[in-house]
């Protein structure tokens, strides 16, 4: 395994369960523990995780994983997730994408369609697509974000402005009933905010494990939304609160 890929998978890792000992990520990586101490340590002087005796924690650090970092979590989940979002979407539509590891996903499945025309901020997911004729491809300028691989900010808002979306589509770092849809940074809630109001269809894609989660920028209220697809790992009583909203929930 690559030194970056041993990186995503220690942080992904450490973000899901809070903290991790050396020896338990040895034995998940297969490595000595040696090796998982210098990963730690670097981990730790980048400010990406709190470096404690015998392992690691995510401590007082707000953890936005960056993109690079996230691809290969939940990998299977998020592909269902995006070929279930792709089945949405008809021919000859306008369709808005932010950035995220599940809204690649989707990029992805809509490459070989005909007749759609794509509008994201997201320069991964622009970089795809590119290389696809059968696409209409417009990306929006901005303020770069090195995490999430998008383009924010005022410049994005304006050029956003002078379009009509048929459908939306966003990734969120966290959906809740009560806070809506929420994202770490806030220059790309709002980026994302002006992405829904350009749209006629507002859709969320999200896994299973982020829903319940609140995140620090709020994007807009769950009402706002018309589906939200994720995975079958969604509790009940969470896919009850998100119809309780009158939200479709599609689990792929």
């Amino acid at each position: 395994m690559l030194k970056a890929d041993r990186a995503g998978r220690i942080l992904s890792h450490i973000s899901e369960a809070g903290s991790a000992d050396v020896h338990a990520l040895s034995e998940l990586l297969e490595v000595s523990a040696a090796t998982i101490r210098r990963d730690l340590q670097e981990l730790h002087d980048q400010g990406l995780l709190h470096r404690t005796r015998g392992g690691a924690s995510t401590g007082p650090v707000n953890l936005e994983l960056s993109l690079r970092h996230r691809s290969e979590r939940r990998q299977e989940e998020k592909r269902r997730i995006g070929l279930a979002a792709a089945e949405l979407v008809p021919e000859g539509a306008v369709v808005g994408l932010t950035g995220g590891t599940t809204t690649t996903e989707l990029a992805r499945a809509l490459a070989d369609r005909t007749g759609i025309t794509v509008v994201t901020n997201a320069v991964n997911i622009a970089a795809e697509l590119i290389v696809r004729p059968e696409i209409r491809l417009v990306v929006i300028g901005g303020l770069a974000r090195s995490a999430s691989y998008e383009l924010v900010g005022p410049a994005a808002d304006r050029m956003l402005s002078h379009y009509h979306l048929d459908m939306a589509f966003i990734s969120v770092d966290g959906l809740t009933a009560q806070e809506g849809c929420t994202t770490h940074d806030e220059m790309e809630a709002q980026t994302n905010r002006v992405l829904l109001h350009r749209s006629r269809r507002s859709v969320v894609l999200v896994d299973s494990t982020k829903v319940g989660k609140v995140a620090f920028a709020p994007i807009c209220p769950l009402s706002a939304v018309h589906v939200v697809v994720t995975d079958d790992g969604l509790a009940v009583d969470q896919a009850r609160a998100i119809s309780n909203c009158g939200v479709k929930t599609i689990r792929a």
